[in-house]
């Protein structure tokens, strides 16, 4: 059985580096598709209010054979909840259908910078880890400038910034900025979400049959290289497995030069976060 490494956050806590991502997994299958990630050796699942399966989720989690203090689990606070207090409720009702007495880490999903309460969900996510109701605390797709403005408003980095990369939007300047506030980046879409032909990219082909390795599994072993945290979603139970598997691959210096060169000005296929209203 194959498992993560992990990477640690600057609050001392610690994330398996690659995990398991439930976005468009329902309900009514997350609890199987969920369990059979923690038995091919998945310790990591990320989940959201958003994706209406943290209940499916959650059985998965109370059902395994795996410590609870063994696994990771994250989940995301929605846009129409940045208010304070609807913050702190919507986290104590996302640990309720989870079943949870804590999660790892909570997000807010989405900065929503028209919206302007970005600060104050941060403020309130700062209170639920002093609560413990979260044990760390980070952002999803926030543009630097929101970045930058929560920490200055409190004093609280996020340990974690979660946003769309891949290798045709690598996303440098973003990352660079988390390496000086020392904040893990993670990625959603890693296999090049709404991109279908970066797995047909000769360079990746190439590098894949190289190893005797699948496409994917050398996407996921680029981003691996990079320290950047991973969450492959899958609902095709070999393909789960596989995915994990990427941690075995060691691409060389040679392999990992040819994919940063894949990074290309239009790249972005989720929206952008500085647009993101609602």
């Amino acid at each position: 059985m194959s498992t993560s490494p992990s990477l640690t956050f600057h609050d001392g806590h610690s994330i398996p580096q690659l995990g398991y991502g439930v976005y468009k997994v329902d309900n009514e299958v997350a609890a199987d598709l969920t369990g059979q990630a923690i038995d091919a050796g998945y310790r990591h699942i990320d989940t959201a209010k958003l994706y209406g399966n943290e209940e499916g989720v959650g059985r998965a989690v109370r059902a395994a054979d795996v410590p609870r203090e063994d696994l990771f689990v994250t989940t995301k606070l929605w846009n129409d909840e940045h208010a304070y207090d609807d913050a702190i409720a919507a986290c104590e009702a996302s640990l309720e259908r989870l079943g949870l007495d804590y999660m790892d880490l909570y997000l807010i999903h989405w900065a929503v910078p028209s919206q302007g309460q970005y600060v104050e969900a941060w403020e309130a996510l700062v209170e639920l880890q002093k609560r413990g109701l979260t044990r760390s605390i980070g952002v999803s797709n926030f543009p630097l400038a929101e970045l930058e403005e929560i920490i200055a408003a409190t004093g609280v980095t996020p340990v974690i910034h979660q946003i769309e990369l891949h290798p045709y939007f690598q996303q440098r300047e973003l990352r660079e900025a988390h390496a000086q506030h020392s904040i893990l980046t993670q990625s959603w879409g890693p296999l090049g979400q709404g991109k279908s032909d970066l797995l047909e990219n000769p360079v990746i082909t190439g590098i894949a049959a190289a190893h005797g390795a699948t496409p994917a599994q050398v996407v996921l072993a680029w981003h691996l290289a990079h320290d950047i945290v991973a969450i492959p979603k899958s609902a095709t139970p070999s393909r789960i497995v596989e995915n994990l598997e990427s941690v075995q691959l060691q691409l060389s210096p040679d392999d990992i030069a040819a994919i940063d060169e894949l990074d290309r000005p239009d790249g972005r296929a989720g929206f952008d976060p500085a647009q993101k209203r609602d």
